[in-house]
């Protein structure tokens, strides 16, 4: 039977070709779209789920990140006293102008944190170190934005809302979902940068102890402030993510075109491995007429469909690399991963198994006397 399956599929090879390549570009089709949302998620929270710390107190109700408002440092040592408590860092970040020599202006994002914790600090430092931010006016940026931002080496001095800021370092793969690049500095810089006083801060990220409950630690923390909101990483991350994919417009478009490219996938590869069974109708009727029943035209007809799936499935993927690949250094990368890999798998085989029962249906009804017929 899979003989028999394998030669009737191969037999034709344009349409072999036609088959493989519907299947291959629903693949693709499904990654890209899926990998865009999963890039623009991930890419909304990025900062929270690189940030190394366990809890983040923020003011009340923070519905993301970027809505951050200052608050007193007072409140910042109660939550250092608090119980199960290691150790409680500020982080502050804003909105503000970034000014080229040539006088252009560019919308960035201070990010400032404390070099000595590293908590909310950069990552993937590919030139420099975090702890060069200590030197006077030092900013760290990502390679990505040095056209935008007009850097093009280490030591160059640039202007952040009429403060001076000198480059020290750089980072590969940090970027921002909206067209502000981030810029990280130390709490203190970040202060005169943003006009906040010396006894603010916006948020305190807090790393607990060794062992100790977070859910419990957060309650201690809450019984010491009041007027706050103490939310786990995962929590904070999470949040943001929802404010950005239901909330704004480009998070809605963005999903509905995930939704859009499974729904395009299936349609297509249905349409693909149906037309493959109307053409052997002929075949799987002259098998009826020699006796064969209909579970053993099943067999055939989805052991094809498995075939289709899974060679299609193997070009579309090695498409699909390529072009995620290529994404990266764009503005807004196609993300893939092992789950993603997996459940586009089992989409694909569900899509042509599916396809495969729909065109079974007729050719189980085939009147086996339609094939001497003319």
């Amino acid at each position: 039977m899979p003989t028999l399956a394998h030669r009737n599929l191969f037999h034709d090879k344009i349409r072999l070709a036609v088959t493989l390549t519907g299947v291959a570009f629903a693949v693709v089709l499904i990654v890209i779209e899926m990998g865009l949302y999963v890039g623009f998620t991930r890419t909304t929270s990025s900062l929270i789920d690189h940030s190394g710390g366990d809890l983040w107190v923020a003011t009340k109700d923070i519905p993301y990140l970027e809505l951050g408002a200052p608050f007193r440092e007072r409140k910042l040592y109660r939550v250092k006293t608090a119980p199960g408590v290691s150790e409680a860092a500020r982080f502050v970040m804003e909105g503000v102008r970034w000014t080229r020599p040539d006088g252009a202006q560019q919308l960035i994002q201070v990010v400032g944190f404390d070099p000595d914790s590293g908590m909310g600090g950069p990552w993937n430092m590919v030139e420099g170190d975090a702890h060069d931010l200590k030197i006077p006016d030092g900013v760290i940026i990502d390679e990505f934005y040095k056209r935008k931002l007009g850097v093009t080496r280490i030591g160059e001095v640039f202007e952040i809302n009429g403060h001076r800021a000198q480059v020290v370092g750089f980072t590969r793969g940090i970027r921002s979902f909206t067209t502000e690049p981030y810029v990280f500095t130390s709490v203190k810089h970040a202060q005169d940068f943003l006009g906040l006083q010396e006894d603010q801060t916006m948020f305190a990220l807090v790393k607990t102890e060794p062992g100790a409950n977070v859910d419990e630690v957060r309650r201690n923390i809450l019984a010491r402030v009041d007027g706050l909101d103490v939310l786990t990483t995962h929590e904070f991350s999470r949040r943001t993510q929802r404010y950005w994919t239901f909330a704004t417009g480009a998070g809605i478009a963005i999903l509905l075109g995930a939704i859009l490219g499974l729904v395009v996938g299936f349609v297509v590869v249905t349409q693909t491995i149906y037309a493959t069974t109307m053409d052997h109708l002929k075949e799987f009727g002259t098998l009826k007429a020699m006796g064969a029943p209909n579970m053993y035209i099943y067999k055939i007809i989805l052991t094809q469909a498995g075939i289709a799936a899974v060679v299609g499935y193997g070009l579309g993927i090695v498409v699909s690399s390529i072009v995620v690949g290529y994404s990266q250094p764009a503005g807004a990368p196609v993300l893939m991963n092992g789950w993603m890999i997996t459940l586009t798998f089992f989409l694909t085989l569900f899509m042509c198994v599916g396809a495969a029962l729909v065109s079974i249906n007729k050719a189980t009804r085939l009147d086996p006397a339609s094939v001497f017929k003319g």
